[in-house]
């Protein structure tokens, strides 16, 4: 009987062995399952008025959606102070955000900065949309959970 009972014991160690490893391994599997369910949200923020700082926004709005998928990332471009001159009707960027808004990303125009610089939507290109503060549209998306990028 000794004998039988080191063996039972044994095999009964085994057992809870490989429940704690296949409950650790559901476990695993959820998280990852839950990291891969996550929403991609991305907002940059672009004050500057230079035209490169404007292609290199929009190229990572470009390689976001080619890496992840354009239904698997929400993208948010808030132009504010001297990065708002490129939303005009006569930007050197137009088709390149008409690009990008055809193909989903968000690109909005501070209405604090349009006041000061005495714009009004009619100057503006026409598909864009626009919020009152651009500085508080990026807090309310990073307090909301969206990654931050500034090119």
């Amino acid at each position: 009987m000794s004998a039988t009972r080191p063996t039972f014991s044994r095999a009964l160690a085994l057992v809870a062995v490989a429940t704690v490893l296949a409950l650790g391994g559901a476990a695993q599997q959820s998280s990852a399952e839950q990291a891969s369910a996550a929403p991609n949200r991305v907002v940059m923020q672009v004050s500057d008025g230079d035209l490169g700082k404007w292609n290199l926004a929009l190229n990572n709005a470009r390689n976001l959606q080619a890496d992840l998928g354009a239904a698997n990332v929400e993208i948010e471009i808030v132009a504010y102070g001297p990065g708002l001159g490129m939303l005009k009707r006569d930007s050197a960027v137009a088709s390149r955000i008409d690009e990008a808004l055809i193909s989903g990303v968000k690109i909005v125009a501070c209405e604090n900065t349009m006041r000061a610089q005495k714009l009004a939507p009619s100057d503006m290109l026409p598909s864009i949309g626009y919020v009152g503060a651009g500085v508080v549209e990026i807090m309310q998306r990073q307090q909301q959970g969206w990654s931050y990028l500034r090119p």
